[in-house]
């Protein structure tokens, strides 16, 4: 079988990603702090991008000393899904109001 017909994703592009998912964040209201975005003064996320991926960070609970889990996202896929995953968190500690 040849490789002609079939279809190849556009490579994935860490920096345009990382201004998308910022936005997303935004429009979730979450308040952008440096590197970081708050949900009533706590920090909750964290982003930085490293070389072709973005190293996300998200807190398991709202608190002033957080537990927090790391993600990396290296596609599209990835930062859908931790959109969405960081939206569940929010409904789930009654941030979406």
């Amino acid at each position: 079988m040849s490789e002609e017909g079939m279809f190849a994703p556009p490579p994935f592009d860490a920096a345009h990603a990382l201004v998308q998912l910022k936005k997303q964040l935004r429009d979730l209201r979450l308040a952008e702090r440096g590197a970081g975005f708050e949900l009533k003064g706590q920090s909750v996320v964290e982003l930085t991008l490293a070389g072709a991926a973005i190293q996300a960070r998200l807190v398991k609970q709202p608190a002033r000393t957080p537990e927090w889990t790391a993600h990396q996202l290296r596609n599209a896929a990835d930062v859908r899904r931790f959109a969405d995953t960081v939206r569940q968190q929010l409904a789930r500690w009654g941030g979406d109001e």
